[in-house]
């Protein structure tokens, strides 16, 4: 977390150095990819995750809300894409579905594990939690259309193959997203600002923990550090793609696994924030979060990966097979239901981590 003092934590500026130096010397083939090299690689990628999503929430702070939470979002997905991209461009086995099923999980596991994680945790001190109806409305709108539209829609079109858009119509989708998730953003941080903005209820505290401002060093050095950090995730994630691949099939599981650790991968930071605002009863931030993070996966995941198939010719499967599409139009409902009244209990929260455990059997035995 942050200083203080002031300074930047030094763990967060050895991090991004260590790992630099182990991504040079596994590139230039001085150190082989032993199992132990991998293992490295492994704990150093989720530590360079944690340090972007740090340098992200000193900028994030240093700006405020609601833009510090789509700085936060813009960084996961950053990671997210450079994990989907470089297994794509690995050509490993089942790499024309590994957007679809990253993607996918990111929405289950922010829209069940996370806000049901952050619904329970914060009932069990305050009860009951408020926040405003008219933001997560309006992002739920938006995500319903989007994961419609990317996920249902290539089931039933004929144009392309099976489960697949055609070229012309895969761009199309690609627009729109960036569109939607554009217009978004701009309704978020200045048409109506005001609804993502924390409000209490009457007779509720929000826990006042300090806040903390990064000072100009931190600032700038979240700014160099920021995008240092995520380019090491790309190239330890395409060090380890192969290896992951390989580990997947060893043990027996669906390639669908290997979208669900990438989500998690990238999502877990995110989570931990979400789940700590809640916990502090300031659940419009912890909204913000976890909706802004699957809004930014689809929004802006989708378009790139498209923009990649389309320009190298590949194959990119969007239609989620059956379960998933059921367990998807469930998540959506469900969470409709959850963040249509402006009020939460514990009870909402149960709900969605049962959801979420049928994905997680879902996904390891389809």
């Amino acid at each position: 977390m942050s200083s203080p003092t002031g300074e930047i934590p030094k763990w967060s500026l050895a991090v991004p150095i260590g790992s630099a130096v182990l991504t040079g010397l596994i590139f230039a083939h001085v150190i082989p990819e032993t199992p132990a090299v991998l293992i490295i690689a492994v704990l150093a990628l989720g530590a360079c995750v944690f340090s972007a999503v740090h340098h992200a929430e000193m900028l994030a702070l240093k700006v405020g809300e609601p833009l510090g939470s789509i700085i936060l979002a813009a960084a996961v997905t950053v990671i997210e894409v450079g994990l989907i991209v470089s297994i794509m461009l690995s050509g490993a086995a089942g790499s024309e579905m590994v957007a679809r099923d990253t993607v996918f999980s990111a929405i289950m596991i922010v829209l069940n594990g996370v806000i049901g994680l952050s619904l329970v945790l914060g009932a069990r001190r305050h009860r009951e939690q408020a926040f405003q109806v008219n933001a997560t409305s309006a992002a739920l709108g938006v995500l319903g259309t989007l994961a419609t539209i990317v996920f249902v829609l290539p089931v039933f079109v004929q144009a392309g193959g099976s489960m697949q858009f055609s070229t012309l119509q895969i761009t199309v989708v690609g627009i729109v997203c960036l569109v939607l998730y554009g217009y978004f953003v701009f309704v978020q941080t200045i048409k109506h600002r005001d609804y993502f903005m924390e409000v209490s209820a009457a007779g509720s505290e929000v826990d006042e923990a300090p806040h903390h401002i990064p000072s100009s060093k931190e600032t700038l050095g979240a700014a160099v550090l920021l995008p240092f950090s995520l380019l090491l995730v790309i190239l330890l994630s395409k060090v380890l793609s192969h290896p992951l691949d390989d580990a997947i099939s060893a043990a027996g599981l669906p390639q669908a696994v290997v979208g669900v650790v990438i989500a998690t991968i990238v999502l877990l930071p995110e989570g931990i924030a979400s789940i700590r605002a809640a916990r502090l009863n300031r659940l419009q931030n912890s909204v913000n979060l976890v909706i802004g993070s699957a809004l930014a996966s689809i929004g802006m995941t989708i378009p790139v990966v498209a923009a990649l198939a389309v320009a190298t010719a590949r194959p990119l499967t969007l239609g989620l097979p059956a379960t998933s599409m059921v367990l998807l139009l469930l998540t959506l409902f469900v969470s409709t239901l959850t963040l249509g009244t402006g009020r939460t209990t514990s009870l909402q929260g149960v709900v969605h981590l049962g959801i979420f455990a049928m994905f997680l059997l879902i996904s390891a035995i389809p």
